[in-house]
């Protein structure tokens, strides 16, 4: 698979990173020169310097090779005006990052299903919406009514405490665990540590308070 990723910031180079690993073609565009020459030293992937709603860059990137889009730069305006400019492409799927979710609904009007929050998602997740989109959407966009939230265990109330001592409830389930590089489903005798990558699918309307409650340190 092609993917083009415009945004070189934490969530487009993470995001890179994941998919390389997974053996798919990858092409970052990032507009700022410090962002860009960071990525080209660290992807193994063609990385443009440019504006990535240039019609001319994203020719350079071959769009109209591409099998996703992801507008991934921390600026609304910026991803969203980069969505219009490649639904004249043949795209199959287009995904971008929204920071203020009260814009949501702009994209949506222009056709892009795919709307994702940072404050409650990371690169991870949008790694499985692009290759595993069944799943994802059951997870996090069926209806708005769940989310999967990727987070690193930074408080103590958590740490030092089972899986099954905390996971499930009524409001959220612990699905996955990253440790060393590989993913676990965890066993309520799991031990969670300081500093362990967890996936928590939670009812959207918990979904800030849980964030604070696994990561506040």
């Amino acid at each position: 698979m092609y993917i083009v990723i415009m945004g070189g910031g934490r969530v487009g180079l993470n995001l890179s990173n994941f998919l390389i690993s997974d053996g798919h073609d990858v092409t970052l565009i990032e507009s700022d020169n410090e962002l860009c020459n960071n990525a080209a030293a660290e992807l193994d992937a063609l990385v443009i310097c440019g504006n990535g709603t240039d019609t001319k860059i994203l020719e350079e990137a071959n769009i109209n090779d591409a099998d996703v889009f992801v507008a991934a730069t921390g600026h609304d305006e910026t991803n969203l005006l980069a969505c219009v400019l490649v639904r004249d492409y043949n795209i199959d799927k287009i995904i971008s990052r929204v920071s203020d979710p009260s814009h949501s609904h702009a994209f949506k009007k222009i056709g892009v299903e795919h709307v994702i929050s940072p404050e409650l998602t990371a690169a991870s997740y949008l790694e499985k919406l692009i290759i595993r989109p069944k799943i994802a959407d059951l997870v996090i966009l069926g209806r708005g009514d769940a989310e999967l939230l990727d987070m690193t265990l930074e408080n103590k109330e958590v740490i030092g405490k089972r899986v099954g001592d905390i996971s499930p409830t009524e409001n959220f389930i612990i699905v996955a665990i990253y440790e060393n590089g590989k993913i676990t489903i965890p066993s309520t005798d799991l031990i969670l540590k300081q500093g362990m990558k967890v996936s928590v699918l939670v009812k959207s309307k918990y979904a800030r308070t849980l964030l604070k409650r696994f990561t506040k340190s």
